[in-house]
């Protein structure tokens, strides 16, 4: 869970990329809405949800639209999920050592932890674990923004719960 929800505001967080580059909130919201999602590298439900997130940075980042990790790991081991887990958009390190400053911003007591934040810092989607509904309403955002129209995130041959509590 997080004590920000849908409506609040996020706050803001400064945090290294893997490759020691400063990447902070409000830099990305310039640039549009930003999907961030926090994550243990340890937690099986982070294992489970990262590649849809692919899926839909895949479709949906880039130009207008920011995708970030937040790894409570070390960088080697947040670039090893990554690898393992086919993940290609940024990481930043909101690492143990120095106190996890965002996640504890954010009130954070599980992973993963999903947010779609507007381009004015405002919540509009917060999802704990792993949610189809919440993953399909992001997708559906995304492509409202960009005048697109939202392809299924999930395949008619997955077998995919509606839910798996993070």
């Amino acid at each position: 869970m997080t004590n920000i929800v849908a409506g609040n505001t996020a706050p803001e967080f400064s945090l290294k990329s893997l490759d020691g580059k400063e990447v902070s909130l409000s830099s990305m919201l310039e640039r549009g809405p930003v999907v961030a999602a926090f994550f243990k590298i340890s937690c099986p439900v982070c294992q489970f949800t990262f590649p849809f997130l692919e899926r839909l940075y895949k479709r949906y980042g880039g130009a207008g639209a920011s995708f970030v990790g937040i790894s409570q790991d070390d960088a080697s081991d947040t670039k090893d999920f990554a690898k393992e887990f086919g993940v290609t958009f940024p990481m930043v390190l909101d690492e143990k050592k120095k106190g996890y400053p965002a996640s504890n911003a954010y009130g954070l007591t599980n992973v993963p932890t999903i947010l779609l934040i507007e381009t004015d810092g405002t919540v509009k989607i917060s999802c704990t674990g792993f949610d189809k509904k919440d993953l399909e309403a992001i997708a559906a955002a995304l492509a409202e923004r960009k005048k697109i129209v939202p392809s299924a995130l999930f395949r008619a041959d997955e077998s995919v719960p509606d839910h798996k509590p993070g």
